[in-house]
């Protein structure tokens, strides 16, 4: 941490920056060398930083510049305040900026993300009595870096339908996720989905973390009405079937706006009357008696646009074949969409990828999806280094990316299971584990999800490999399932890097499939994994160039 100035009053500094009781600080991204100048673009972006609402950061990004502009505004402000980023919101290793007073002068200072911050109550003499990891300081997700693209207009006849949680009593616990079924209109016609944006209870912006809302799958007449915790074991299993997603929003992100030729269907033939809302509450303060009705506000139009926008599902399959050994800090799973999938099912001109949403549950730490023609990686369609489970939004991409047919799409994800003493298999369940990328494109065709997971047969095989190595009977009993197996491994080094061999390898089994959930026809057992020759390398930071 690097000293800038000890000789300014704690309010000078704050004055200086032109925000009573606040701090701005800008960092650069790109060059050292000082750039051209501009003039600082509004801060357009908002999001409250601590449940209590003490804290609000805004910010906004100059692309010519290349510099991220912040300014954290404090409520109170005691004796200091301290903002950083750090990989996964840990203190250790993060880039900070500090503000602080000893009692009688005050001091500036700043450090070579998710956001971190923490506020100092008492006087401290210098930056060598600042223990960091006493300050109990608070973590905040964000996604920084915004397309620089301006909002498509909305059309005239456009109308509004508004998801809300009915009225719920906040429940007195840190983390909630309530669902909400909600019904359409009887006999809705068709129309388009143009923008969605959330809905927030006044009050409450601290406390909404995210929100989702789900179709529920056409083939069912009737879902029951339910209102409660999503985890609640009188949940009716019913809820299951309504998981594809319509609109995502998680603290801080902006409206979301379809490409102007393309809108996604509400209502008509082929869609669910019936959606279901998640709202995850985060109340760390266990605050008591608080309602809200927060949800999604979606915008549609009846005038129909060119193409109807399509969402489809890649990575792994809902499976426990696919599983995570115990105590491993970066283990990889991948899934696959092959070529044979995508030549089967995509039209001739292909399709164009215009917004992703990552998903993983508690164990995810990265999830990467590219784009591979010919045997080589030609484009990355999504990527998160820093991916958390509790923060999931759908990203409107840089640029659109074009999937011809013969065109492959790989979806790596990174798990850690570092403080895990049990394997862990793929599934539905929070503790189980999950790798998908649902990626918003148009036109809309008939494949829903292209995914796969590792041959049945060859999984078998390892079980026998590792039972023989580790001095016991292997059991081909039929009432024996994978996740028995899996539990009754003794996981080591050899087992671990025997089950990532296999992964990595052995053939695969494709779903690909219709929205009708039959498979389209085809071979699809026992399939070579996609071969990618080359991949793409990253290209250097301006930074880096400048070096």
């Amino acid at each position: 941490m690097r000293l800038l100035n000890k000789d300014l009053r704690l309010q000078d500094v704050t004055l200086m920056y032109l925000t009573v009781l606040a701090t701005v600080v800008v960092l650069l991204v790109a060059s050292y060398q000082a750039p051209a100048v501009h003039s600082r673009p509004a801060l357009a972006y908002h999001i409250p930083l601590d449940p209590s609402g003490q804290l609000e950061l805004s910010w906004n990004i100059s692309y010519p510049t290349q510099e991220v502009y912040l300014e954290l505004k404090v409520k109170e402000l005691h004796h200091g305040i301290l903002l950083g980023m750090s990989d996964r919101g840990e203190p250790i290793n993060a880039d900070l900026v500090l503000l602080w007073d000893d009692g009688h002068k005050s001091y500036f200072g700043e450090g070579t993300v998710h956001i971190i911050y923490a506020m100092l109550e008492r006087p401290i003499l210098s930056l060598h009595e600042l223990n960091i990891s006493r300050l109990q300081p608070g973590v905040q997700r964000v996604l920084l870096l915004r397309p620089d693209t301006p909002s498509p207009a909305l059309p005239r006849d456009v109308r509004t339908l508004e998801v809300l949680a009915p009225d719920v009593i906040i429940p007195t616990q840190e983390t909630t996720y309530w669902c909400h079924i909600y019904q359409l209109p009887p006999n809705m016609p068709k129309n388009h989905i143009v923008m969605y944006e959330s809905v927030i209870t006044p009050g409450n912006e601290a406390i909404v973390h995210h929100i989702e809302v789900f179709e529920c799958s056409p083939q069912m007449d009737t879902v029951p009405q339910y209102s409660g915790s999503c985890d609640s074991k009188m949940k009716p299993r019913k809820l299951n079937y309504c998981r594809h997603v319509l609109a995502a929003w998680a603290m801080g992100a902006e409206p979301f706006y379809y490409p102007a030729d393309a809108g996604l269907p509400l209502g008509g033939e082929g869609s669910s009357r019936f959606l279901r809302l998640e709202v995850h509450y985060h109340n760390p303060l266990l605050i008591s008696g608080r309602r809200d009705s927060s949800g999604i506000r979606l915008w549609y139009t009846p005038s129909l646009r060119r193409f109807d926008a399509g969402i489809m599902e890649l990575g792994l399959v809902y499976t426990p074949v696919m599983a995570i050994p115990p105590r491993q800090r970066a283990f990889q799973l991948t899934g696959y969409c092959t070529d044979k999938c995508t030549q089967t099912a995509l039209p001739v001109g292909g399709i164009h990828i215009f917004a992703s949403q990552l998903h993983t549950h508690l164990a995810g730490l990265g999830v990467r999806t590219v784009l591979v023609r010919g045997g080589r990686e030609v484009d990355v369609v999504q990527e998160d280094k820093h991916f958390s489970t509790h923060y999931q939004i759908i990203r409107v991409l840089k640029k659109m990316v074009t999937v011809l047919p013969g065109d492959a799409l790989v979806t790596k994800c990174t798990y850690n299971t570092e403080d895990r003493d049990k394997v862990t298999v793929g599934g539905f369940g929070i503790m189980e584990e999950m790798c998908i990328n649902y990626v918003h494109y148009y036109p809309r065709t008939q494949l829903e999800l292209c995914k796969s997971h590792v041959d049945t047969d060859y999984l078998q095989k390892y079980f026998s490999l590792i039972n023989r190595f580790q001095g016991r009977e292997s059991c081909s009993c039929p009432q024996t399932t994978v996740e028995e197996q899996f539990s009754s491994l003794s996981w080591d080094g050899f087992s671990g890097e025997v089950l990532n061999s296999l992964y990595l390898t052995s053939p695969i089994s494709m779903h690909c499939n219709q929205s009708t959930a039959e498979l389209f026809p085809g071979e699809w057992e026992k399939q070579e994994i996609p071969v990618v020759t080359a991949e793409l390398q990253r290209a250097p930071y301006p930074c880096e160039l400048s070096r």
